[in-house]
This record gives C-alpha cells, structure tokens and sequence, in this order.
C-alpha cells in the first residue's frame, strides 16, 4: 500500500475526531453563552459568566476526552504503522485500530504513561540543546539553542506518533521497551528524519495560511451578525480594565476591533482543528514509514540504550525499569 492508500483507508479516524472536536467547540460555546446571559441578568457582569462558562465547558471536554479522543489519535496510528509494516489494513479499520489499542494498552493510564515518557524524552532533549548553547556563547549562544530547541519541539509531535507506531509494530515486546528502542532509532536515524522537516514545516505554514485565512473570514463575518452582543462584550471588557484602575486599550475603542480578535482566535482555532485532523496525519504516513523502515533491519544494543541514558532522566528511568 502507497502512503495515499493508507491515508484515505485511515481517514475514518480524522472524521470522528473532526466530530469530537465540533462537538467539543459547540459545548465550550454553548456554556460561555450561557453563563454570559445568566451572569449579565442577574448580576450585570457578562464577562465573569462568560468565563466561567468557557472554564466548565473545558473541563467537561478535557475529562471526556481523556477517555475517549485518544482512541482516535492512537488507533489510527496502529492502523497506519500495520498498512506501512504489512502493506494491508483490515475491512473494518476503525474496529481493529480501536482493538489493537486496547490490547497493547490494557487501560488508559498505560497510554498515557507511555505517551508521557515519550514526550519527557524529546523535551529533555531539546532543553539539553538549549543549555549547551547559552554555556557555549552566553545570551547568544542560548538564542542559537533555543531557536534549535523551538524546531525540535515542533516536530516532537511527530517523534512521540512514530515512537507510538514502533510501539505497535513491535507487537511481541512490552510497550515500555518498545518505547525505548522507538527513541533510540530516531537517534540512530536523525538524518532520515531530518529530510521530513522540510515537508513538515511547509505544508504546516500553507495550511495555515488557507484554512486559518478562510475561517478568519468566515468567524468574521459571523460576527458581525451579531453587534449588540460584541458591543456588551466591549463594554464589560472596558469596565474590567477600569475597575482594576488599569488604561483602557486602545483596540475596545469599538465592537469591530473585538469583532476581529474574535475573528483571528476562530480562525486560528479552526486551523488548528482541521490541520490536525486532516493535514498532519497525510504528512505523518510519510514520516511514519520511513521510521519504521528504517527500523526494520536496525539491532539495538545495550550500548544504545546506555547512550540515550546520559541524555534523559525520564529514558533513564524507564530503561532501569524495563531492566527490572
């Protein structure tokens, strides 16, 4: 199967995350509201309901999701690492992602734990990089590091996606040692990896600018339905800042200004939604084949691991214990 057969045979997980996440957006929206017409009747402050709605509506979403949306992210990782690995994917995709995770994580906290150290590692990593520099050349040399460090981190999504696929592959192994060699192959392989980055970082920036630019106008234009209540939103901004004997900005000089706000959080919002569910997981068969090709005919050894030791505390840990 070809990275464009996977990615459509796969698909079905994009769609109930894309599902999930709109009717996660409509619940957040429909409390904020709620608790911004409550709050603004009985104790003229709008704005105090409204976050307060926004804060419940994250928590309900956050406590579900934590049950739930991680089955499409993970299931559709072991459903691509099988099409990539065996070059075939099952009639029914969504029910053998959704029973290979459960067998290979019997219950939640072991996904979580397993992701966790995953992404303890890289981030290790990447400050590593980030310490080495400012020791190296001071302010500068930190600026140089943390510019490395920044990069780092915006592909340690994928790394933590490819770790998770090796996880699957490696299906006779424990899922803490799976980790382990998933971690130490990117760093036998870095320069593999190192030719994604390229495609990774320009498809991320064009989609940005298209779906964030459509849905910044479509936002808008939403908005501007509805004046009376940007306008109460404004005033209540005001009245905050004032009551805290804080400036007033200048941008709550109008409703139009918090029209645009508005815009460019739905916008950005929207992007970050459809990217993830869409985008990323097209990019992410490319990558994931390559990790787990070139981790097909790689020996691990001792050394390896000993190697990767010296570097994280959290891979250290988890080496010690798969060791027990």
């Amino acid at each position: 199967m070809d990275n464009k057969e996977i990615y459509k045979r796969t698909l079905t997980f994009s769609l109930r995350r894309l599902a999930w996440d709109v009717m996660s957006i409509v619940v957040i929206i429909i409390l904020a509201a709620a608790g911004f017409i409550l709050a603004d009747k009985f104790a003229s402050n709008g704005l105090v309901g409204l976050a307060i709605g926004i804060v419940i509506g994250i928590i309900i979403v956050a406590i579900a999701s934590h049950f739930v949306a991680y089955l499409f992210k993970a299931g559709q990782i072991a459903m691509m690492t099988q099409g990539v690995s065996e070059g075939k994917l099952p009639n029914d995709v969504y029910a053998a992602g959704k029973k290979v995770v459960k067998e290979r994580f019997l219950t939640v906290a072991a996904y979580y734990a397993a992701t966790s150290v995953i992404k303890g590692i890289f981030e290790q990593i990447g400050n590593a990089i980030t310490s080495v520099g400012r020791a190296v050349g001071g302010d500068a040399g930190g600026a140089v590091g943390g510019t490395i460090s920044g990069v780092i981190q915006t592909i340690v999504g994928y790394l933590c996606d490819c770790c998770l696929g090796w996880v699957f592959y490696k299906k006779n192994e424990k899922a803490g040692k799976a980790t382990l060699e998933g971690a130490v192959l990117f760093f036998k392989h870095g320069k593999t990896f190192a030719k994604n980055m390229g495609r990774m970082f320009g498809m991320s920036l064009v989609s940005f600018v298209l779906i964030g630019g459509v849905f910044f106008g479509i936002t808008y234009l939403i908005t501007m339905a509805f004046p009376d209540a940007f306008e109460a939103l404004r005033v209540s901004l005001v009245d905050v800042f004032s009551s805290e004997g804080n400036e007033v900005p200048a941008f709550l000089s109008n409703a139009q200004n918090v029209m645009l706000i508005t815009a460019g959080i739905g916008g950005v919002t929207m992007w970050a939604i459809i990217h993830s569910v869409f985008v990323r997981p097209f990019i992410l068969v490319g990558v994931l084949r390559n990790f787990i090709e070139s981790g097909k005919s790689e020996k691990i050894t001792e050394s390896d691991f000993d190697e990767l030791d010296k570097k994280s505390t959290k891979f250290k840990k988890l080496h010690a214990e798969t060791k027990a």
